[in-house]
């Protein structure tokens, strides 16, 4: 059965039985809460490392690859953000689960390509880490396109959808955005810039429009342009949102979050039509 987590995510009510998570963590309180709520929301029974050499022994002693790890920053016998650069030498995906949290700590695990950071600082930080964790074993079931001349602006988009497990396809212009789009109908999310020398991103978003609707595909514009009339244009033409660059990656991957999770809504809307 289909519910709303606590940002409006729609739960589709499914399990996961295949999936290995490992929960890095010495608190009891927390990690009883963590295994209960995984279990109860998705069926999964996760693997409790309460120190560094617990954490080894998981990994070690067992051929079945990772799915997912959260992990504190800190473990006992891994003071020092050990656990999290073992993990990430590994190529395991990385949820960091944190009440230790400065502006260098964020500067310092984003640069390390983790999934996503979530604080232990309310009442409702295992309900976002459930959310977390959903969203990275559903995402892949999203197809995002990218849209932009410059090769960087490519790469760098690409590699943050990437990191949260999305399928992503790149376009180095409007007109080839155009031909993806044709050939790939389950795109729900385009993500193009404004300034290209072809199709710049209004007249994209009006194409794209006179073909598929807001219902079907969801799309945000991006700029580095200072003129802030650039928003009202794209939303007129048809752009959902608009974001203004540089941008910072939880700000970028929760719009990124909020058009998907409306357009999975209005799916299940018209699906029980």
């Amino acid at each position: 059965m289909a519910f709303l987590g606590i940002s409006g995510m729609q739960y589709s009510g499914e399990t996961f039985p295949d999936v290995r998570i490992i929960v890095a963590e010495d608190s009891n309180v927390f990690t009883s809460m963590i295994s209960t709520r995984m279990k109860e929301l998705f069926g999964i029974d996760v693997e409790i490392c309460r120190t560094f050499e617990d954490l080894q022994a998981a990994n070690e002693l067992s051929d079945e690859a990772v799915t997912l790890a959260i992990s504190n920053i800190n473990l006992p016998g891994a003071e020092n953000g050990e656990a999290l650069e073992y993990l990430i030498d590994l190529n395991i995906p990385v949820v960091v689960f944190t009440g230790t949290f400065q502006e260098q700590t964020r500067e310092k695990l984003l640069s390390k390509d983790i999934v996503d950071y979530i604080l232990k600082d309310n009442i409702f930080a295992v309900e976002m880490l459930a959310e977390s964790v959903y969203r990275f074993l559903t995402n892949h079931r999203h197809h995002v396109l990218i849209v932009d001349d410059s090769p960087t602006a490519r790469a760098l988009l690409s590699s943050r959808l990437k990191r949260y497990n999305f399928r992503v396809s790149t376009a180095e212009s409007g007109a080839k955005a155009l031909e993806i789009l044709k050939a790939s109908p389950d795109i729900g999310l385009v993500v193009t810039d404004y300034n290209m020398p072809d199709i710049d991103g209004f007249e994209l978003t009006r194409r794209i429009r006179g073909a598929r609707g807001s219902h079907e595909l969801r799309i945000i514009g991006v700029s580095s342009s200072t003129n802030r009339l650039l928003s009202a244009r794209f939303l007129k033409v048809g752009g959902n949102d608009f974001m203004l660059r540089p941008f910072i990656d939880e700000e970028f991957y929760c719009r990124v979050n909020q058009n998907l999770d409306t357009l999975v809504q209005i799916r299940a809307a018209n699906a029980r039509k």
